[in-house]
């Protein structure tokens, strides 16, 4: 039936249907269904989106610079998937781009060319070994805030 076909059946319907459930005129079977809410998208709790957002408000406005945190597959490429991550934000200059794929074991952060002047790719690997010791005790939102407030300190505020 999904398919958009219509078929008849020219036999009578023997059973009788269940509860909340009819035969039409046409011989088909109208059933209601309780509704049920799609399970939950996102890996975190809403206390933990909350953390994060926070982590993510604090390091973009200490800092000047826009950081963004991807947390799904990066495909084959993950360097080349998280720099399309960067051109794809709103100031690629000054952007900062924290990509994360558990499912590959595979951690990017990329900055823009702006952003590359204040965060040293010391500082990154740094924030990258923060969060592989947190990831390994199974918490990825503390890896992830850990490693923003890392960045952001290594960053430092914006120079006018």
């Amino acid at each position: 039936m999904a398919t958009g076909e219509l078929t008849h059946s020219s036999t009578a319907v023997d059973e009788e249907p269940g509860y909340g459930a009819a035969v039409t005129s046409s011989g088909r079977i109208s059933a209601a269904k309780m509704y049920e809410p799609a399970g939950p998208i996102s890996p975190f709790t809403t206390q933990q989106l909350a953390r994060l957002d926070e982590a993510l408000t604090l390091a973009s406005r200490e800092t000047g610079l826009d950081f963004s945190v991807y947390l799904g597959d990066l495909g084959e490429d993950t360097r080349a998937a998280a720099e399309a991550l960067l051109t794809s934000t709103d100031n690629p200059a000054d952007s900062v781009v924290v990509a994360v794929s558990p499912g590959q074991r595979a951690i990017e952060i990329v900055t823009g060319s702006l952003a590359r002047h204040r965060l040293p790719d010391r500082g990154a690997k740094l924030a990258v070994a923060s969060m592989v010791a947190s990831f390994k005790e199974g918490d990825l939102v503390g890896g992830l805030v850990n490693a923003l407030r890392m960045l952001s300190d290594q960053a430092g505020a914006p120079q006018h």
